[in-house]
């Protein structure tokens, strides 16, 4: 059973930066669709980035051009580099694989995500 543990987390000013990263444990070998996705409080869960199996990234238009995501599969882990952050960005911040897809991701559709990990709070301050 695969299960995802985020890292990186943690409390910045305007303007600064974070990199998540997400490891994964129990892989099976094959190569799922992953992304992020964000919850802030009184707020529905939202799709930030995914990134299929052969590394085609697609974004929220709220975080492109400051939001890169990007996976090493030799080391089962998934990143996601934050600059330019804003204090909308803060939220709890999740990572997922969909095990359903590989080439096509939904980043609109958080419900077929169905590996997720525990969660990382990320803050940023005005």
């Amino acid at each position: 059973q695969v299960q995802l543990v985020e890292s990186g987390g943690g409390s910045v000013q305007a303007g600064g930066s974070l990199r998540l990263a997400c490891a994964a444990s129990g892989y099976t070998g094959r190569r799922y669709c992953m992304g992020w996705f964000r919850q802030a409080p009184g707020k529905e869960r939202e799709g930030v980035a995914s990134i299929t199996s052969d590394g085609r990234t697609n974004y929220a238009d709220s975080v492109k051009g400051r939001f890169t995501i990007s996976r090493d599969n030799a080391k089962s882990t998934l990143y996601l580099q934050m600059n330019s952050l804003k204090p909308e960005d803060t939220a709890m911040y999740y990572c997922a694989a969909d095990s359903g897809a590989t080439f096509v991701c939904y980043l609109n559709s958080w419900w077929r995500y169905d590996i997720w990990g525990q969660g990382t709070q990320v803050t940023v301050s005005s």
